[in-house]
């Protein structure tokens, strides 16, 4: 128990307990070992250990002075408070009870996640092995489901997974792109570590992304080329046929004038006639008259352009 002659501990200079144990513990992704530890690990160095295991001698202390008894309470609240703030919220309403202390805290939730032991490890062996790459987006995620959640939970239940287990069983269920790394690493002897095992995959899967992109980049580029030399095909196949229409235009505009030119001419050649053979006089056989004040002499064609 704390110095009866000492009014403060260590643990009270603690504010914020996430800053210290990182790990907040949830039902769906069990981590309970890694946020034990952490927690053991924080505990003892506060010196409130006792508040959540007992002696290694089996023997509990003995009860708090009268003078020790406040101090005693608030480090056991101090210590409860800890383990709210690092649980879920579903947990916090499992274990929450009013009046408990810090050690029974701790033990409805080591009795949560390693009870029927048994059962739980006949469920987690089949999703372990039943595990591959083709329901996942990325190799990191794939690991990260056999070693830090299966694997972690076998191993609450006590039934861990060694390196090798580990290792053989991410390269059995690797798509097919990675059946070269694959091999490679079922032909080492020993197996590597499953951190470098996943390192060569993900190294793996980045040069395939590299070549993918490389690929679209090249065939975004052909698809563009083609989509121009059409465009330009097709832009000058419509001026050739303008060309010519306005070709053929511009010739039926030119026989309309010539045709109308020598209409023209035809008629004021008539006209002339008309009026030279009236002799100035009645105008006969549909022939103008001729002006009085004709600057042109008789018999004379009008200048017609």
């Amino acid at each position: 128990m704390p110095d009866s002659k000492s009014t403060f501990h260590l643990a009270l200079i603690i504010s914020n307990i996430k800053s210290h144990v990182l790990i907040i513990l949830e039902m769906e992704y069990v981590q309970y070992a890694t946020w034990a530890e952490l927690f053991k690990i924080h505990t003892r160095s506060h010196r409130v250990i006792d508040h959540i295991i007992p002696p290694q001698d089996g023997k509990q202390k003995a009860s708090p002075m009268e003078e020790e008894t406040e101090l005693w309470l608030t480090l056991n609240a101090t210590v409860l408070r800890w383990i709210y703030a690092t649980i879920s919220h579903d947990l916090l309403h499992t274990i929450l009870e009013p009046n408990t202390t810090t050690m029974e805290a701790w033990n409805r939730l080591r009795d949560i996640f390693q009870d029927n032991k048994h059962s739980r490890a006949v469920t987690l062996e089949y999703d372990f092995t039943h595990t591959t790459m083709e329901a996942f987006s990325s190799v990191s995620t794939y690991c990260q489901l056999l070693d830090q959640s299966l694997s972690d939970q076998l191993k609450n239940v006590g039934f861990p997974v060694d390196n090798n287990r580990l290792v053989l069983q991410l390269v059995s269920g690797l798509t097919e792109p990675y059946k070269g790394v694959s091999t490679l690493i079922r032909q080492s002897d020993p197996l590597p570590q499953f951190y470098q095992a996943q390192s060569m995959f993900v190294l793996k899967e980045s040069g395939l992304k590299k070549a993918a992109q490389t690929s679209s980049s090249a065939m975004m580029a052909h698809d563009s080329n083609e989509s121009q030399e059409m465009s330009d095909h097709s832009l000058a196949h419509r001026t050739n046929n303008g060309g010519k229409q306005y070709s053929n235009r511009g010739n039926s505009r030119k026989n309309r004038n010539n045709t109308s030119g020598r209409d023209n001419l035809g008629t004021c050649k008539g006209g002339s006639g008309g009026g030279g053979k009236g002799g100035g006089g009645n105008n006969r056989g549909g022939g103008q008259q001729q002006p009085q004040n004709n600057p042109w002499p008789a018999g004379q064609q009008w200048p017609w352009p």
